[in-house]
């Protein structure tokens, strides 16, 4: 039997009135570092396995990017906005049910085509969306060139490359967040 865990990692979630709080959540197939970045974004280290028969786990915590308080939340791993798995249902259910003023869709960029089709989904199901190209230092070592410009161009949406790992790209990460969160409101 499978549970769902909502587990707040940041002590100061309460501490911000929910309705001064934007909602960032992290989506992406397993293993391209949505937990990395949700570490890096919130200053808190969570470990996520998604291993079947155990606990399907969301994680929550904050951050704030210049003088905005975002709520961000990692889910457990989808390959596509129909669900399969336990853990997509709960993904798509999150996605629809706590109306993000961001998702961001975290990408391996070493297998880039085969994870933008979610990144399609996303965009047609009319997400407030961001791509993160994840993994771009192992990607660049196997010689795959990724023009991040152009990407965004082609998709309509913004795109960020990242080596979370590294923390390479995390700043301009939080710089795109609090744009588009500016852009939207205004």
């Amino acid at each position: 039997m499978r549970f769902v865990k909502s587990i707040n990692r940041s002590k100061n979630l309460e501490n911000v009135n929910i309705n001064h709080r934007k909602k960032l959540i992290l989506v992406g197939n397993p293993n391209v570092g949505k937990s990395v970045i949700f570490n890096r974004l919130t200053g808190t280290y969570a470990t996520v396995s998604n291993y079947p028969g155990t606990t399907v786990e969301i994680f929550r915590g904050m951050s704030r990017i210049n003088n905005i308080y975002f709520e961000v939340i990692d889910t457990p791993g989808m390959y596509s906005m129909i669900p399969i798995t336990e853990e997509e249902r709960v993904t798509r259910t999150l996605l629809f049910n706590e109306k993000a003023d961001l998702v961001i869709h975290v990408v391996d960029a070493k297998n880039l085509q085969r994870m933008l089709p979610l990144t399609i989904q996303l965009i047609e199901a009319g997400v407030p969306l961001m791509l993160v190209v994840n993994m771009m230092d192992e990607a660049e070592k196997l010689g795959v060139k990724i023009d991040i410009e152009k990407l965004s161009e082609i998709l309509g949406i913004p795109v960020v490359g990242t080596a979370a790992a590294l923390n390479r790209g995390i700043d301009v990460l939080k710089k795109k967040v609090y744009e588009y969160v500016r852009k939207r409101a205004a």
